[in-house]
């Protein structure tokens, strides 16, 4: 009787990890946000006319923004 009885116990307690294997976790993929070429030049020139970036940092970016679209 010992034996049905630990043997029943040990079941569980597998059936336990198994049942835990399946779907318990959570894994979560996160996306980069998306953005398009012209949020991209209006977020650009907003900066720009804020004075948070130069002329010369402003032609460098839209620059690098317009060759990475072309792709």
């Amino acid at each position: 009787m010992k034996k049905i009885a630990v043997i029943a116990i040990v079941s569980l307690i597998m059936f336990g990890f198994i049942l835990n294997g399946c779907g318990a976790s959570k894994t979560e993929i996160q996306q980069a946000p998306q953005t398009t070429l012209g949020q991209e030049l209006l977020d650009l020139d907003k900066a720009h006319k804020a004075g948070i970036i130069t002329d010369a940092e402003y032609e460098k970016k839209k620059k690098q923004i317009m060759q990475r679209f072309e792709d």
